[in-house]
């Protein structure tokens, strides 16, 4: 099973590897090549050759190869990098895999439109519950009615949106109640589901997530992109090792309060810096207790961090009831 799992694998597009976050999608590239022969047994990886052949940066790189080795398709090196696991020929052996160069941080049509759609949805319903047309969204974007069904069935997965009675596509009023009780799911599962996942997290993903956040805090770099992927490491992607599934599946309908962390440059959806550093802070110190073998002392951190989310994130309703609704574009109708 792959550490690096997607949110949803049934992508809105004829070209699954574009889908999820960078690192999901050098996962499953690699993954590939390595199961279609492309890189042979006994080769090796690189970090930095994954990350200039992929156009990608470092940590990516580094964090799916680490997820690669965890889920035995690569073994550590004794110098450096990976080699591919299996029984290697001698031409083969600690030879430099060869990978194609690709632009595998572009981004696909799909994904501009649904992190536009995603981004209006997450303001709207601080206000009240809109509809969504298939037609008129498909019309907006010029694009085809297939392309925006595929983005509403993707949101849908992930909880963005339902559907009422009558059929019709609908994102419902996010209330305070409705986060309270999400976060206090987290704070009775996450903790629990941690402990349960520290023995099957490998101490090489671990690092390269901790190396990562002490970059980010030490450049001051810690904005939306590298939130969203803080959120993700620690609370989608270290969680999905526990093996009760019946709490990562429970948690799962938590995710719907990661999405307005994409876009804390939003007006609407902004927090005060300063509570985002303290985020990174906490992100750390759950990563570093695990890293000291000491899973209880992580839970403990996990749930302080999860009371502190709570309070940041209702900090969403008081800037928004200071603050005008913007107009609704077509696709959209209150209800």
């Amino acid at each position: 099973m792959s550490h690096l799992s997607a949110t949803d694998n049934d992508a809105a597009t004829s070209e699954p590897e574009s889908g999820g976050s960078i690192q999901q999608r050098t996962y499953g590239l690699l993954r590939e090549m390595i199961e279609d022969g492309r890189i042979a047994p006994g080769e090796k990886l690189l970090e930095a050759q994954v990350a200039k052949s992929f156009s990608i940066g470092r940590s990516p790189a580094r964090i799916a190869l680490a997820a690669l080795c965890a889920d035995a398709f690569l073994t550590e090196s004794e110098g450096r990098g990976y080699l591919v696991a299996g029984k290697a020929t001698s031409a083969c052996a600690g030879k430099i895999a060869t990978l194609d160069k690709l632009e595998l941080a572009g981004e696909p049509q799909w994904q501009k439109m649904y992190a536009a759609v995603e981004r209006e949805l997450c303001t709207r319903v601080l206000f009240g519950s809109v509809r969504i047309t298939e037609e008129r969204l498909a019309q907006y974007f010029d694009v085809s009615r297939t392309v925006a069904r595929g983005v509403m069935a993707r949101m849908h997965s992930v909880g963005t949106l339902s559907k009422d009675k009558g059929g019709h596509w609908v994102a419902e009023q996010v209330t305070a109640a409705r986060i309270g009780h999400l976060f206090e799911m987290r704070r009775l599962l996450e903790p629990t589901a941690l402990k349960h996942a520290a023995p099957h997290v490998s101490r090489a993903w671990l690092q390269a997530v901790r190396d990562k956040l002490v970059y980010q805090i030490a450049q001051d770099r810690r904005g939306a992109v590298e939130m969203d992927e803080a959120e993700t490491d620690l609370h989608i992607e270290l969680l999905s090792h526990c093996p009760n599934k019946e709490i990562t599946i429970a948690l799962a309908r938590t995710h719907v309060l990661f999405v307005p962390t994409r876009y804390l440059g939003d007006p609407y959806l902004q927090i005060p810096g300063q509570l985002i550093n303290y985020a990174f802070t906490e992100h750390l110190q759950v990563i570093d207790a695990l890293l000291a073998g000491k899973p209880d002392q992580a839970a403990q951190i996990l749930q302080d961090h999860i009371r502190e989310a709570d309070t940041r994130w209702m900090l969403r309703f008081e800037i928004v009831s200071r603050m005008r609704q913007p107009e609704l574009p077509s696709y959209l109708t209150q209800l």
